[in-house]
Order: C-alpha cells, then structure tokens, then sequence
C-alpha cells in the first residue's frame, strides 16, 4: 500500500466534485486492494491540458497502492457521448478509432506505470472488447429493463441538450446504456469497484453503480473531478491559438512550459494542487509568494507539469530556452511570454499581454511614449506587428514604462 488512503488526498488537493459516498469509499480503500477505471474516447489522437485532472486523478491513486484502468472506448467511439455537447458527433471510421486509441495509450504511459509487477500496475483496456461482439436483443432483455426514459431525461447529458432544443440522436441516448455497462463488465473482469470521470459524467457513473446493484453485482462507487476553467471563465487547456495538447508532436514541449509559466496569479495556487505533485504545505508556501516572487512560483509550477508530461530533460531545456532568451532581451529571466499572431497592432498586443486594460489605455500609452518595442519607442497607436520584428527566434519584446516588460512570440 502507498501509505496513505486516496479520498484524503484527492479531497484535499482539490479533486472531488461528487461522490456516491465518500466515507464508505475511503473504507474500502482502507480494506481492499481493487481497481480504479476512467474512461477516454478515442475521437482525437491526443488528449489536452484539461484532461490531466483526471490522469493526476488515476495517478494519486496508484501512488495509494491501487490499481488504475485506463478504458479506451473503442467501441463508445462509434457512438459518441452527448455530454457538454451542443450538436452530434463526427462519426469516426473504425480506423481513425484505432488509430487514435494507438496514439492515446502512448500519453498514459507517461503517468501511470504499466510494468510494475505488484496489484497497483495499470492496466489498459479497450471496451470494443465486449461492446462490438454484443447481440442486439439479448442485451435489451439482460439490460434494457434496467432503464426507464424518466430517468435518463433527468441527467444533465441529456436535459441539457434537450432545453437548448439541440437534436439529441437515438444512437447517443444509448451512450449512456454503454457505459453503464463498461463499469460491470469491469467490475467482473477486472475487479473495478470505483469509476472516475468529469462532472459531466455524474449521470453516466451512476448509472452503472445502479445497474451492477439491479444485476446482483459488486457494489460499485462513482466519483467526478471538478471541471476546471482559468479564473477568466476559459476551459482549461484552450487559448487563442487552440488546444494546450499533451502530445510533443502538436504542442512542442516549450510552448508546453510556456503555457504553464504564464498562468494568472489567481489560478497558481489551485494549478499547483491538482497538476504537480508537490506536498501541499509547499504548494501554500508558493501560492502566498507576492509580487514578483510569484514568478518563481509560476516556474516551479512550469517546471513540474512539464517534466511530468515529457520528462526532466525537457523540462530542463524549455527552461533553459526562456532563460537564454530573457538574458539576450536584457530583461529579468522569469518574464512572461505570450503567443501573438502576425499582423496584430500594438494596441491590440499590449491589452493581450495584460499590460493595459483595454484599447483606449493602450493607445494613451502608445501616445505617451511609453511603449517601446524591442527598445526602440513606438508612438503611431497603428503600429502593426510584423513578422520582421520578431527575429529568427520568432520572439520581440515589448516594455511599458521601465518596469513592465513581456516578451511576443510569433505563433
């Protein structure tokens, strides 16, 4: 056993949203070594920054001495889940499935380990397995009778998408039957007591608690993480130039480290918590840090995603890389950067980069000259940024007055 029980981890590094009972969870995690499972469509070839909570989620609990499944829903692709969505799926050919499912294993390898030899080693699994081989009206007689319309029409997947007056697809209704399933089917195969998904699963894990009690079967547990937004309302792992995503091949491990530097101050604390696995008395003590000590903060923070995601070394040079650019800017290392597009005017750069609030500050201060790009003082509040500013590194820095300096970086 990890010497430590995972519920009081996860609920004090901020992990639990719902649970279908939490003291009786944290016995059985006291009493029994048994497996752990979260599910994860293959309908892209990578998963982003937002799915780490859940990843963290399955890691915590490794470390506590339990095993973690990680379900590739090969056969769930096919239908796709309606939840938090407005609109159907894009149905996928079974050999993008494939060929996704491939891609995904290859970014849970980084953070669970497979290879132990102990009851704690993860394992993968695939629910097209079960789910491409079931007949049809022998499911809906074992299955079927378990589910009333009533029921599945209170779950927020569905309610939701049915008070937008968005269509909601007889094959997506079933997603839900699915997954139920998924979790009893596990149960049985692999001794998964436990289900751990997103908020927007909540309706969906119970589900299959409540169809494994209706079939005689192990009594199960759901648990859902937080959904987890930036303090500006943002999803996690979205910005201007698209998805933060965990695979090097789509976002390099720089601009990885990058996003996580640049964090707001609102957000650090809470980040550090759930993405790091730093204890928390640390975690305090860097989310206190005032004034320009919270970019130390911010860098541990960078540092510690960004080796776990792509390992040490990387880390190590994404560093390293910010570091020889703010000496050669002349600037402070620990300066902020932010992706830009080309042809952005200044005014319009100065408020992205959080140095004014709006346009009409960012012009005054144009007008004033104090603006300077790469030390040279810019006045015409049309000032547009060219790639030719940005150098061959791809990066200008831009200052506000003596004591506020960014740096841009062409994306």
């Amino acid at each position: 056993m990890g010497g430590f029980n995972p519920v009081d981890v996860l609920a004090e590094r901020g992990f639990i949203h719902q649970c279908t009972d939490r003291e009786a969870l944290r016995r059985l995690f006291d009493d029994e070594v048994f497996s752990t499972y979260i599910g994860y469509d293959a309908t892209a070839d990578s998963l982003h920054a937002g799915s780490l909570i859940t990843i963290m989620a399955l890691r915590w609990i490794q470390r506590g001495g339990h095993r973690p499944i990680v379900l590739l829903g090969g056969g769930t692709s096919k239908i796709g889940d309606p939840s938090g969505k407005d609109e159907v799926r894009r149905i996928l050919s079974e050999g993008d499935i494939a060929r996704n499912a491939a891609s995904l294993g290859a970014i849970f390898s980084r953070y669970l380990d497979f290879d132990g030899d102990g009851a704690a080693s993860a394992v993968m699994c695939n629910n097209a397995d079960w789910l491409d081989s079931l007949s049809y009206i022998p499911f809906l007689r074992e299955v079927g009778g378990h589910f009333t319309i009533n029921r599945m029409l209170t779950f927020d997947s569905v309610r939701s998408r049915l008070e937008r007056e968005q269509p909601l697809t007889f094959l997506e209704f079933n997603y839900m039957v699915l997954q139920a399933w998924d979790f009893v089917q596990l149960s049985v195969r692999e001794g998964c007591r436990l289900q751990v998904g997103g908020s927007d699963q909540w309706g969906n894990i119970v589900c299959g608690v409540e169809l494994s009690r209706r079939l005689g079967g192990a009594r199960l547990h759901g648990l859902t993480v937080p959904l987890v937004t930036t303090s500006g309302g943002a999803k996690m792992g979205k910005t201007a130039a698209g998805a933060v995503w965990l695979d090097g091949g789509k976002v390099s491990p720089n601009d990885f480290w990058q996003y996580w530097r640049n964090v707001s101050d609102e957000d650090l604390g809470r980040f550090l918590s759930l993405f790091t696995e730093l204890p928390m008395s640390e975690v305090e003590s860097l989310a206190a840090l005032r004034g320009r000590e919270r970019n130390h903060a911010k860098i541990v923070l960078a540092d510690n995603v960004t080796a776990l995601c792509h390992g040490g070394d990387a880390a190590r040079g994404a560093r390293e890389v910010a570091e020889r650019i703010f000496v050669e800017g002349g600037v402070d290392a620990g300066l902020a950067v932010y992706e830009v597009g080309e042809g952005l005017t200044l005014v319009a750069a100065l408020v992205e980069a959080d140095l004014a609030i709006s346009n009409s500050e960012a012009r005054r201060a144009v007008r004033g000259g104090g603006v300077r790009v790469n030390g040279e003082k810019i006045s015409d509040i049309g000032y547009v940024l060219s790639r030719e500013i940005f150098g061959d590194d791809g990066v200008a820095q831009v200052s506000l007055g003596r004591k506020k300096h960014v740096l841009l970086k062409i994306n």
